[in-house]
């Protein structure tokens, strides 16, 4: 069985309110956990000391017994110390589609033709 540390969402509409609980990999996001171990109210100011809750003592004792923290819970612990996490990077994420790079060469050869038949 294969353990998550990861969000499970609560509080009502427009509100939200999240847990941070151990699960099997293959439950629902919402359903059936093992253990809560934190918690996360977006709603609060980023400052606010209250904003992240986490038992380190409860998170230490299952990463060791091979829980994996989701990427959001990952942030969440590397700020509070309790683990690393590599910064990430993606260059190309920025750069223009294929069509996109197709339509600006097509957009600078019209205007190319226009300026040539304006300065003729």
């Amino acid at each position: 069985m294969s353990l998550k540390i990861r969000l499970a969402r609560g509080g009502s509409k427009k509100r939200p309110y999240y847990h941070v609980v151990v699960a099997d990999a293959r439950a629902p996001r919402d359903g059936r956990f093992i253990a809560t171990i934190g918690s996360w109210n977006p709603m609060l100011a980023k400052d606010n000391a209250e904003r992240v809750t986490l038992d380190a003592d409860a998170i230490k004792a299952w990463i060791a017994k091979g829980a994996q923290p989701t990427d959001r819970v990952l942030r969440f612990m590397a700020e509070a110390g309790l683990a690393e996490r590599d910064a990430r990077s993606n260059p190309t994420k920025a750069q223009p589609g294929k069509k996109a790079v197709e339509r600006a060469k097509e957009k600078a050869a019209k205007a190319a033709e226009a300026a040539d038949a304006a300065a003729e």
